[in-house]
C-alpha cells in the first residue's frame, strides 16, 4: 500500500488549488493526513469543499500566503513564473513540485490505471472509479470533473487501485508508470505545446513506454490516430495490447449501441461471448468510453460481467452532458466540449436524444491558440444545432493573439449553413435564450470556460 503521505509533502502549498487537477491531489493528500494549504484566484465551491477537509485556502496570490513551515510548493503548467508565491518559494529554497510529479507520488505502491487521449478522459476515468467502487474495491481516484454521485473529483480509497487522468497537454503523463493504460484517441490539440501530429505521436509513444512490463495497453481500434499509434508501439512485446471498438479486428468489439433517451445500451463481443449493459449517458462516444473502462478492469483481473453490471451505477460527471434542470418545458444541459471532435460527438448525442426537438447551443470558445487552429472546424460542428449563440473566447492561461476572435468560428458556421449569432455580453445570454427557446427545446451550454455558470441563470430566466 502507498505511504500515508509522500516524503516532503506533509505540509504542501498549492498555487491554483481550485483547479480540477490541483484540487484532486490536494484532497487526497488531506485525506491521507497532510496539512494542506493553497491559494486560488477566487472563491468557489471547490474552495469550500477543500476547507471542509481541513485545507487552508487563501483567495488571491501573495507571498505571505506561503506558510513558514511549508515543505513544498505544488504548481501546474498554468502557473506563471512571476507568481508571488512561486517567487517566495524560490527565495526561501522551498522545493517546487509539478502537479504531475505529485500525482505520480500518490500512485507509488498501488496499481495505477492511467486514462489518456485527446477527449473522453474524465468520463472514462469516472466510469472506472464508480464501477470499481460499486464492486467494493475502494479505489483511489483523481479526475478532472466532479462525479455526480459522490460529488467530488478525488478520493483516497482503501484499496490498491488508483485511477487517474493522464494529461497529454503538457506531456505530464510521461511521469506515470501505469499497470494499465487507456488511450481513447490521438488528435492534434494543445497547439501551444505541440507543433505537429508527429510530436503528438512521439508524446503518446513515450507514455506507452511507461506502462509497466507485464501491464496492458487498452486502445481504440476505431479512431485513426489511435490505430496509427498502435502500429507504432506494436513492437513492444512486454505488455499486452487490447483494442476495442466497432472495427471488425477489435479485440473487444462493439456490436451495437442503442439510444435510450439520455442513456444508451451497448452490446459487445468479448472472448467469444456477447455482453449487453446499460450506460446512463447518451451517445455512442460515451458507450465506447464505457467499453474502454470495462476492458481496463478486465485487464486487472475483474470479471467482465461484474464490471458490466457495475458500470450501470455510473450516473455521469459534471459538465459532461450534465442535465442542469428544466423550466417551462425547456431542458438545459451542460457540455465541456471545446474541441471540434468533442463538440460534434456531444451534439450528435443530444440530437439523437432530442427525438425531434430543437437543439439550441451557447458556445464559448476556449483558448486563442485552439481557435486559431481549429476555429473553422468548430464553426462547422455548429451546423448540428438548430441555432447557436457564440460568446467571446475564454482565454484561460493565454494572452490574446491579434486577429483571433470568435468571428472565425461564426464565419465558418455561416458558410456551412448554420444559424448562428454573436453575443459579446455573457450577462445577456439568459434573455437571449429566453427569447429563442420554446417548450420541448434542449439548450446546450458548451465550452471549457465559465459558460458552465450560465445554466442556472438560463433556467431562472425561463422560469420567469
Amino acid at each position: 500500500m502507498a505511504p500515508a503521505v509522500p516524503t516532503t509533502m506533509d505540509r504542501p502549498h498549492f498555487i491554483g488549488i481550485g483547479g480540477a487537477g490541483m484540487s484532486g491531489i490536494a484532497k487526497i493528500l488531506a485525506q491521507r493526513g497532510a496539512a494542506v494549504a493553497g491559494s486560488d484566484a477566487k472563491e468557489s465551491a471547490t474552495a469550500e469543499a477543500l476547507r471542509a477537509l481541513g485545507v487552508t485556502v487563501h483567495i488571491g496570490h501573495a507571498a505571505e500566503h506561503l506558510a513558514a513551515d511549508a515543505t513544498c510548493v505544488v504548481v501546474s503548467s498554468a502557473i506563471r513564473a512571476d507568481n508571488p508565491e512561486l517567487a517566495a518559494a524560490a527565495e526561501r529554497g522551498v522545493p517546487v513540485v509539478h502537479r504531475s510529479d505529485a500525482l505520480a507520488r500518490l500512485m507509488d505502491g498501488l496499481r495505477p490505471i492511467a486514462v489518456a487521449g485527446t477527449h473522453g478522459k474524465t468520463t472514462t476515468t469516472s466510469m472506472l472509479a464508480v464501477s470499481l467502487d460499486a464492486l467494493g474495491l475502494s479505489p483511489s481516484y483523481a479526475i478532472g470533473g466532479d462525479l455526480n454521485g459522490p460529488g467530488t473529483n478525488a478520493l483516497h480509497g482503501s484499496g490498491d487501485i488508483f485511477v487517474a487522468e493522464a494529461d497529454e497537454s503538457d506531456r505530464s503523463f510521461h511521469k506515470y508508470a501505469p499497470e494499465v493504460a487507456i488511450i481513447l484517441n490521438v488528435e492534434l490539440d494543445h497547439h501551444a505545446n505541440y507543433a505537429s501530429m508527429d510530436e503528438i505521436y512521439e508524446s503518446f509513444e513515450t507514455f506507452v513506454g511507461r506502462v509497466r512490463p507485464g501491464g496492458t495497453l487498452v486502445v481504440s481500434a476505431d479512431q485513426a490516430g489511435a490505430r496509427e499509434l498502435t502500429e507504432r508501439v506494436s513492437g513492444r512485446h512486454d505488455i499486452e495490447i487490447v483494442t476495442y471498438g466497432a472495427a471488425e479486428d477489435a479485440d473487444v468489439r462493439v456490436l451495437k449501441v442503442t439510444p435510450r433517451g439520455l442513456a444508451s445500451e451497448v452490446t459487445i463481443l468479448l472472448n467469444g461471448k456477447m455482453l449487453t449493459f446499460a450506460v446512463s449517458v447518451p451517445g455512442s462516444h460515451y458507450a465506447h468510453n464505457a467499453v474502454a473502462a470495462l476492458a481496463a478492469g478486465v485487464a486487472l483481473g475483474i470479471p467482465a460481467h461484474n464490471l458490466a453490471s457495475a458500470l450501470g451505477k455510473f450516473t455521469g460527471v459534471g459538465r459532461r452532458l450534465q442535465l442542469k434542470g428544466e423550466a417551462n418545458g425547456v431542458q438545459v444541459i451542460d457540455s465541456y466540449a471545446h474541441h471540434p471532435t468533442e463538440m460534434t460527438a456531444d451534439l450528435e448525442a443530444i440530437r439523437g436524444a432530442a427525438a425531434g426537438s430543437r437543439v439550441l447551443v451557447v458556445f464559448q470558445p476556449h483558448l486563442f491558440s485552439r481557435t486559431q487552429e481549429l476555429g473553422t472546424e468548430m464553426g462547422q460542428s455548429l451546423t448540428l444545432a438548430d441555432a447557436s449563440v457564440v460568446l467571446d473566447i475564454y482565454p484561460a492561461r493565454e494572452d490574446p493573439i491579434p486577429g483571433i476572435t470568435s468571428a472565425l468560428i461564426i464565419d465558418a458556421a455561416e458558410k456551412a449553413g448554420a444559424d448562428v449569432r454573436a453575443e459579446h455580453d455573457m450577462a445577456a445570454i439568459p434573455d437571449v435564450i429566453a427569447g429563442m427557446a420554446r417548450p420541448g427545446d434542449l439548450v446546450l451550454t458548451m465550452g471549457a470556460g465559465d459558460v458552465t455558470d450560465l445554466g442556472p441563470k438560463i433556467l431562472a430566466r425561463l422560469e420567469n
